[in-house]
């Protein structure tokens, strides 16, 4: 039989679980997502993606702002849902949420648990040069992804992928496998296994100081940062454009040859020296501009060799 499922979730990421659970034949009963908040340049309140979604399906959509109040619990545990998803949404759910269902929370984590635990798991995968990722399906618990691993898939990591390619990918793989989760679950089939003890990390929000690309390091460890970072909130630097500093985010870029100075352009085609070898940029993007090939923007800025950029 179907189950009554409430689903938890924010970003685009969880969309895909969204739409595959209803598909699959699940009634939700109702759905959470963050309330919405105010973005753009006049501040409107904008609602979150999966509640734009969720009203589109006719869902009940629910936004308190945590579940501190015990109304808010009381109103979770009178759906009597039989489980919960969990989808990226931005809350820890205290123990009498996670004890309101039936048969317990299911989270679809981005990451090869107990790697990366936390906010940010895929671009920090990718920062990190790791060539393979996964996504599990967690039971959750009270602590942060520290829950029992009932479904997983590995996902290798190519050398060019970026963290947006990644996201795409790991999301609708991510929605696939929580199917196949809740047929387990409504069978009495699924099994979850405590994970390892060994090899835990913790993944942080993304922080703004962090965006900026350091070109003394060196050129991989350059390139995986604008790799991880892409194409949001992207990773930049600044150049004297017109005798204006300006901020160009760099979308993708190939290791090159050369040595010079970290951070300075080695050649006119945006070649630029790191603490050890060179990255070239292929695709940027200015500030309140569309992105655009490397080639493009140079044909419009000349910039000359030698040129030194801000560390």
């Amino acid at each position: 039989m179907p189950l009554n499922i409430v689903f938890m979730g924010t970003p685009d990421f969880s969309v895909p679980v969204l739409d595959a659970i209803a598909s699959a034949g699940h009634r939700v009963v109702a759905v959470y997502s963050q309330p919405p908040r105010p973005a753009g340049r006049g501040m409107a309140e904008v609602k979150s993606p999966v509640q734009r979604r969720a009203e589109a399906r006719g869902f009940e959509v629910r936004t308190p702002v945590n579940f501190k109040s015990e109304a808010d619990r009381e109103a979770f545990a009178a759906l009597n849902a039989d489980a919960a998803v969990v989808v990226a949404y931005g809350l820890l759910l205290p123990k009498p949420v996670l004890d309101a269902t039936r048969l317990g929370c299911f989270n679809v984590h981005a990451s090869k648990l107990p790697r990366w635990r936390g906010a940010a798991p895929i671009q920090r995968a990718i920062m990190a040069g790791d060539t393979v990722t996964a996504v599990n399906i967690m039971r959750m618990e009270q602590g942060l992804d520290t829950g029992p691993v009932c479904l997983g898939r590995d996902v290798p990591i190519s050398g060019s992928m970026t963290a947006g390619e990644l996201h795409d990918e790991l999301s609708t793989l991510g929605a696939s496998l929580m199917v196949e989760a809740l047929a387990k679950v409504e069978a009495g089939e699924i099994t979850c296994v405590p994970q390892p003890a060994e090899g835990a990390t913790y993944a942080a929000k993304i922080g703004k100081g962090e965006t900026r690309i350091d070109f003394s390091r060196p050129a991989s460890e350059v390139i995986n940062h604008i790799r991880g970072l892409s194409p949001a909130p992207g990773a930049w630097f600044e150049i004297a454009i017109g005798g204006k500093a300006e901020r160009i985010r760099v979308l993708t870029a190939t290791a090159a040859d050369g040595t010079a100075e970290p951070g300075t352009l080695i050649d006119d085609n945006l070649t630029i020296a790191c603490g050890t070898g060179a990255v070239r940029v292929e695709r940027l993007q200015r500030a309140g501009k569309q992105p655009m090939a490397a080639a493009d923007f140079l044909r419009g800025t000349r910039l000359a060799a030698g040129l030194r950029l801000a560390c």
